[in-house]
């Protein structure tokens, strides 16, 4: 190799080093911006360093997107917790919790965490120690002699009233339901025990309470995206 040509590749080296090293400071400076969530990112961004994000390579999109996200679903949550809270007067550090809650069982599960939220409302008004007279046991009034096989794993119907099993259990017996019935209503009424009540009344005020909460929800995001 002569040197002219290994001047070239220094050259060449160096300055794909410093474009690494630019795109590393713009994410960096971005992820700091999303974390303060007080403006808009063309507002405190220089349009040279949204460019270069915007022309990043996609391997580059999956942690800035992913930070958004978790800006959006935690202000969402924040927003269900404290209208939950002031509603149904419980302490918002709980009431915090049983959304976190919700939120993780419905994706494992592939259900809406703001249905699971509304059946906690209608069932126990997020008392996680609330117990029925036909046996049904905290915040999801899960009754254990339907469903010994999903208590099993958790340790048997003592777990019930830990409202992570509670929540997850529930949400679990949702899923089940909407898979075999094809239908939410349908499925609400039989979570009830009232699958042959023909108003479907149960499922109406689970419905109207999930209402209030997407009002919630969407007004959340538009605040996320605008702010």
């Amino acid at each position: 190799m002569n040197a002219r040509s290994s001047t070239q590749h220094v050259s060449s080296a160096l300055n794909a080093l410093k474009e690494l090293l630019a795109l590393a400071g713009a994410a960096a400076i971005l992820a700091f911006v999303i974390s303060q969530h007080r403006a808009p990112v063309e507002k405190v961004l220089p349009s040279v360093v949204i460019d270069q994000l915007i022309e990043a390579p996609r391997r580059a999109e999956g942690p800035i997107q992913a930070s958004i996200n978790e800006v959006v679903l935690s202000r969402e949550q924040q927003a269900v917790a404290e209208f939950i809270a002031k509603r149904y007067r419980v302490a918002e550090d709980a009431v915090g919790e049983f959304v976190a809650l919700a939120y993780r069982a419905g994706a494992q599960y592939s259900v809406d965490p703001l249905l699971i939220l509304a059946v906690m409302a209608i069932e126990s008004r997020y008392n996680p120690v609330a117990e029925s007279n036909m046996g049904a046991r905290g915040l999801m009034q899960v009754i254990p002699k339907y469903h010994p096989e999903k208590l099993e794993p958790h340790g048997g119907e003592q777990a019930l009233l830990e409202p992570q099993v509670n929540i997850l259990v529930g949400a679990q017996i949702l899923r089940e339901y909407q898979r075999r019935l094809g239908d939410t209503e349908a499925a609400l009424q039989m979570y009830a025990g009232a699958f042959d009540e023909p108003t479907s009344q149960y499922a109406n005020k689970v419905f109207a309470e999930k209402a209030r909460l997407e009002a919630l929800r969407l007004k959340a995001r538009k605040s996320a995206q605008s702010a």
